[in-house]
């Protein structure tokens, strides 16, 4: 018996929406970034987050990431995750150095704090909040409160809010159009039964 092999692939879209060798000012960074998450939610492959790995001076796309977390049955699969996962490999380390910048749709929930961490990345600019995310029911856990504090304590410049009340939007259609607010509780194909666990709702990707 093997194992089946963990394979996480952005959708096909992604290369023509975001083509290799981009180069954006920074605040078309988060707009890049906005319009995969909308587009995520359009093509059906995934839940309204997204984010991207850029060269901090010269804005080059190193690596773009969108929510696969439904499709792929990975449950990690959140867009920063990804789109670290994806830069590393760009990159060939798992260090990729104080010269990049992660940009993501919304505010980091608990597991990509600490990738941004992991991931050597040296600045993260954030759209919509916590409190944006948790509004339509997603769980963001039990992150510091003070969680761009930290990053800064370890030496990481930290941007929140940019473009905010247009990434608070891709959020909020996403809900009113019925998308699933999901996570690890809240079930799925072959999920097992947790009607007696309550949930706080879903966690974001």
């Amino acid at each position: 018996m093997t194992w089946e092999p963990l394979v996480v692939a952005l959708p096909p879209w992604v290369a023509g929406a975001a083509p290799a060798g981009t180069a954006l000012p920074p605040d078309e960074r988060m707009g890049l970034v906005l319009e995969l998450a909308r587009r995520n939610v359009a093509e059906g492959t995934g839940g309204p987050f997204a984010a991207a790995v850029f060269e901090s001076a010269s804005g080059r796309l190193v690596a773009p990431g969108v929510n696969v977390v439904v499709p792929s049955a990975v449950p990690v699969a959140h867009a920063e995750i990804v789109a670290l996962g994806i830069a590393g490999r760009a990159r060939g380390s798992y260090d990729l150095g104080a010269d990049t910048e992660l940009v993501t749709s919304t505010e980091p929930c608990t597991m990509c704090f600490g990738a941004c961490l992991w991931s050597g990345i040296g600045t993260l600019v954030t759209g919509a909040t916590t409190a944006d995310a948790e509004a339509v029911g997603f769980d963001e856990g039990p992150k510091p409160p003070d969680w761009a504090g930290e990053l800064r304590r370890r030496g990481m410049i930290v941007v929140t809010g940019r473009r905010r009340e247009e990434a608070a939007a891709v959020l909020a259609a996403y809900a009113a159009a019925g998308g699933p607010i999901y996570n690890g509780r809240s079930g799925g194909p072959g999920a097992p039964d947790r009607s007696m666990i309550p949930s706080p709702g879903g966690s974001h990707a």
